[in-house]
Formats: C-alpha cells, sequence, structure tokens
C-alpha cells in the first residue's frame, strides 16, 4: 500500500531539529516566525547582564534563552560551520558579537536564532520569502544575523515592518512603545509578491476623488497624462496635441484611443487631456511598511484564545496574501496557538507548524477542529505526538530542561480530550498537574484533578492524591500513570468509592487509575458538557415531573 501523503504537517518539537530532520531543501515558499523574546527586560540589564531587576521577568527571561550547555553546542556548531549552512560572514558575526556581549542570556538568543535561520534559509525555494517577528528589543542584532546569512548568499533585505499592536501605553519616563518589527527577506531576486492594499478611508476620499462624472455620477480623481521628459504629439480624438513643454504623453496611442472610446478622457479648460480614475475601479492605498491598520487582540476580541502572545489574524492573512499563492507550503517554526496555520488553511495553502509545547499542539488541534472540522485533522500529520508506549516513554524521559513537563502536558491534555487546563506552577504543586471542570448544576462546576507519574508507583502516591483531591474539594481526581498500577493501588482506589454527581445522578470514581497504555488506545475522560447536560437534564425532570402528576 502507498504510503498517504499529507498536505499538512503538524510537528511536536524542537523546531532545529525538525528543520535539520525533516523539512528538506528548498521546499518552502513563505516562513514566517514570531519567537519568544521578553521585551519586558530592562534593556542595559539585558545586554550587560548586570545590574538590580525585578526577578520574576529576570526568571521569565533565563526560562527561555540561557547561557548553557546547549548555547554552548550551538556556538560550536556556527563556528565549525555544521552542516556547511553558515557563510563566513556569519560565522565572522557571531564570534565578534560574543567578544563583545559576553555568555549571556541575549547571546544564547541571538545563537539560538542563528541555528534556526540558517536552516530556514537552506529550505526556502529561490523564490521564498521569510519574515521574522521580534521587537526593538533585539531586532538590530538579528538583522545582522538575517543580513549575514541572506545577503551574504544572494538574497536580499526588502523591508523592515512595523506594526503599531497598540494606540498608547504608558511606558513610564520614556515614550510609549507600541510597536512591534517585521524583517521581510527574500531567498532572490525572483520571489513571489502580491501587492496589498487597504480602502481608502472617508477622509482621503473627500480630499482626492472630488470630481463627478456627470453621465454615470460616479467619483472620480483627475490625473496627469503627462511626464517629465519631452515627447511628439499624438492624437486625441482626432486631434494631434504635442505635451506640455518637457513633457511628453505617458501612454501609447492605442492605449490613448481605448480610453477615448470608453469616455475615461476629459479635457480641461487649458484643453488637456486628464485621465478619469473612478473610485469604484481602484483597489485602495498600497500596503506601505507601516502597519496601523490593525491592532493586537484584546480581550473582547472573538478570535482571542487566551494565549499570551497570539497575533491577529489580519497580520498572517496580510503576510501569507502577499508572500504566496493558493497551493504554496507556508512554514511557521515557533506555531504558539496556530494562527499561521489557521489562516494559510483557510487561505488555501499548504502548511507547516513546529512547536516544543504540547499545550501549544493542544490548541492548534482544538483550534483547526473548531474552524475546519474533523475532516482537517484527518488530512494532517502530526509527527513527534507519541502514537505507541516506546514513543511514550522517550517523551517521559527527556532530560531538555525546556521540556521537562511535556510528558504531564500531553498526558492531560490528551486524556481529557483538551479540555483541561494544564497546572504552570513549578515546584511544589501538590502533586496538580492539571485541572478540568464538572459541570454539577446551572452555573455550578466542581474541580478534576490530575496527577501524572512517569516514575516508579508506591501507594503512598494514590493515598496523597486523595488527601489532594479532598483539600481542593474536587469532585474527583484522575492519576495517570505510566506504568501499570499494583494491586494494592486498584484496591485503595476501589476502597475509596465513588462521587454522585447531583446533576445527572452519574456515578464517578473518587481516584480514578488511567495507564498510558489505555490512552495510547483512546480511552478519554466523559466528562458533562455543559449545554446538552443542563437540556438532558431538564428534558428529564420534566418527564418525572409529568409522570408524577399523572399519578395524582
Amino acid at each position: 500500500m502507498a504510503k498517504h501523503t499529507f498536505d499538512n504537517i503538524l510537528y511536536y518539537g524542537d523546531n532545529l531539529d525538525v528543520l535539520r530532520k525533516y523539512i528538506k531543501d528548498e521546499t518552502i515558499d513563505l516562513c514566517y516566525i514570531d519567537p519568544p523574546f521578553n521585551s519586558d527586560r530592562t534593556y542595559h540589564q539585558l545586554y550587560l547582564n548586570q545590574g538590580k531587576e525585578d526577578k520574576a521577568q529576570a526568571q521569565a527571561f533565563t526560562d527561555t534563552w540561557t547561557w548553557n550547555d546547549a548555547a554552548i553546542k550551538g556556538y560550536s556548531e556556527i563556528c565549525s560551520n555544521k552542516n556547511n549552512v553558515f557563510t563566513r560572514q556569519c560565522i565572522n558575526l557571531i564570534i565578534g558579537l560574543k567578544s563583545v556581549l559576553g555568555d549571556n542570556p541575549l547571546m544564547a538568543y541571538i545563537v539560538s536564532m542563528t541555528l534556526r535561520i540558517a536552516e530556514i534559509y537552506r529550505v526556502l525555494k529561490p523564490t521564498g520569502s521569510f519574515y521574522l517577528h521580534c521587537d526593538s528589543t533585539a531586532s538590530h542584532y538579528i538583522k545582522l544575523v538575517m543580513d549575514s546569512i541572506f545577503c551574504a548568499s544572494g538574497g536580499d533585505y526588502k523591508n523592515e515592518i512595523i506594526w503599531r499592536r497598540h494606540y498608547s501605553h504608558n511606558d513610564g519616563n520614556k515614550f510609549g512603545c507600541v510597536h512591534d518589527i517585521i524583517l521581510f527577506y527574500t531567498k532572490t531576486d525572483e520571489y513571489i509578491y502580491n501587492r496589498q492594499t487597504i480602502s481608502y478611508d472617508e477622509e482621503y476620499i473627500d480630499k482626492n476623488y472630488k470630481e463627478i462624472d456627470h453621465k454615470t455620477g460616479k467619483k472620480f480623481r483627475s490625473v496627469s497624462m503627462n511626464a517629465a521628459g519631452q515627447g511628439e504629439a499624438k492624437y486625441f480624438a482626432g486631434k494631434l496635441l504635442a505635451p506640455p513643454n518637457g513633457t511628453h504623453w505617458r501612454w501609447s496611442q492605442e492605449r490613448i484611443n481605448k480610453a477615448i472610446e470608453d469616455d475615461v478622457i476629459y479635457f480641461s479648460k487649458n484643453g488637456i487631456p486628464r485621465y478619469k480614475q473612478f473610485l469604484e475601479n481602484m483597489d485602495g492605498v498600497p500596503v506601505q511598511d507601516t502597519w496601523v491598520d490593525f491592532y493586537s487582540l484584546s480581550s473582547h476580541d472573538k478570535e482571542r484564545l487566551g494565549y499570551p502572545t497570539q497575533k491577529p489574524e489580519a497580520l498572517l492573512e496580510r503576510i501569507i496574501k502577499a508572500s504566496s499563492n493558493e497551493g504554496d507550503t507556508v512554514l511557521d517554526a515557533y506555531c504558539g496557538c496556530g494562527t499561521t496555520v489557521a489562516v494559510a488553511q483557510r487561505l488555501k495553502r499548504k502548511w507547516i507548524g513546529i512547536d516544543i509545547t504540547y499545550q501549544s499542539i493542544s490548541v492548534i488541534i482544538k483550534r483547526l477542529k473548531e474552524h475546519f472540522g474533523q475532516e482537517i485533522l484527518d488530512k494532517t500529520e502530526f509527527n513527534g505526538v507519541p502514537k505507541d508506549m516506546d514513543s511514550a516513554v522517550e517523551l517521559a524521559h527527556k532530560k531538555d530542561d525546556r521540556v521537562r513537563k511535556e510528558f504531564e502536558k500531553w498526558a492531560v491534555l490528551t486524556y481529557s480530550d483538551n479540555k483541561a487546563i494544564i497546572n504552570e506552577k513549578k515546584g511544589a504543586d501538590s502533586g496538580i498537574d492539571g485541572i478540568a471542570f464538572m459541570l454539577t448544576g446551572h452555573d455550578e462546576h466542581k474541580q478534576v484533578l490530575f496527577s501524572v507519574k512517569s516514575g516508579s508507583l508506591t501507594l503512598s502516591m494514590i493515598r496523597d492524591f486523595c488527601h489532594v483531591v479532598d483539600r481542593e474539594n474536587a469532585a474527583m481526581g484522575i492519576f495517570i500513570t505510566l506504568e501499570e498500577p499494583t494491586k494494592p493501588m486498584l484496591k485503595e482506589v476501589k476502597a475509596l468509592g465513588n462521587y454522585m454527581n447531583p446533576l445527572t445522578n452519574q456515578e464517578y470514581p473518587k481516584i480514578e487509575i488511567v495507564t498510558i497504555d489505555e490512552l495510547l488506545k483512546g480511552k478519554r475522560l466523559n466528562l458533562p458538557q455543559a449545554i446538552k447536560v443542563l437540556k438532558d437534564a431538564e428534558s428529564k425532570k420534566k418527564d418525572i415531573d409529568e409522570s408524577q402528576m399523572k399519578l395524582l
């Protein structure tokens, strides 16, 4: 049987590993990335890595970028030109920046971006484009890296796009920072570009489209037909007219004849022919390098998913329409909540998404299903998501600090069918890895707690988890385990009894043990869903009431 080829692929893993292992040379038409970066960190501290600062901000930055073994390895790979993807200019730049910046989080960020930018250049088609979303904190460093890879290899810098994401922002004793930066590069000069436009505003229309065509009543703008540089005379409705001194007629005689026939040329009081540029025929103002026609999402926006760095679909729609065509392949190597892949799907592009956290993968799966139905998931390949015990064990035992809780997240979100909330607390989380909510009445819910274990099991784990469930006044607990539970554990769970849902009169074990093997075979949590359960409960109550009335 021939292997099925998917148009769309969602990779769960480190984007550098995925790019190197799975994405072939010159297969991508457009790449957009929005890598994480802590913009709130004080700039001089970020640069010098010294001084007093807010500990929460420092930790947030350090959690993402740290000068550690991974950064040292990445620096070595650049300097040794691993896989022959780094230019001489890029290697010299990174060596020079390290001598200036030192071994700090900012340098770790630059090294990480350099590794990935080089791979993105490799996978882009000759007609491909690359958009890198960042901010003013480090954009100047990243632009140097982009120049050293793209421009040094025959590519080109096109724009530094300014996106005004906020209307105003209070930044204390400095000008408010309300913009992001999007760097736009192409692999060659032969690249895809579709001009984008935005509608004229009323003020522009009133100022520029003042004329009214007396025959049709349509608004038009009077446009000159001559340009600098002396030219020859041409015929206008049978009259041979010379252009004004020092100018020439822009159009060919053939085009002039057609315009006269279509009645889109008129003569000014001085007898100079001019062109009627009708408003209804204009697409709008060509998009420039400063984007101010949409802002970042607010809490009231319908498309908002609660993802902290979610970008508006309008932003990705503009980029995708400008630099790709239907059927092209779009790559997002930091796909987060999936805005790029969702917009690419809507615009009939093929797409590849990569993210290192299963929370992002689960959000994307849910988003695609809600927007495009189960059919899109059936047509998407999910690479890196555990499909058997071997891959689940591999995920559970990964030592990379960036993915130390990924096994727990995958287990909780998969078993809950993406309905649970991950407990993001690090350290003393009291054994709670996730929380879901069970409907127990009108506007009444009880917590369902999750605990995930990937190591050796003991009876005390069940007892401790039961204590947590009682302490939190939760309805029940789901204990997910990589290993098979022991007989004493099963006996203990049975002795703990059940929870009766007062809305549905359905019983649930107070502590339910679920193995990863069962999860992989399709077992899922079945919690009461608000609308359906309430309707069913009301219907059942109505039937009971009617039955009792008959007895009376």
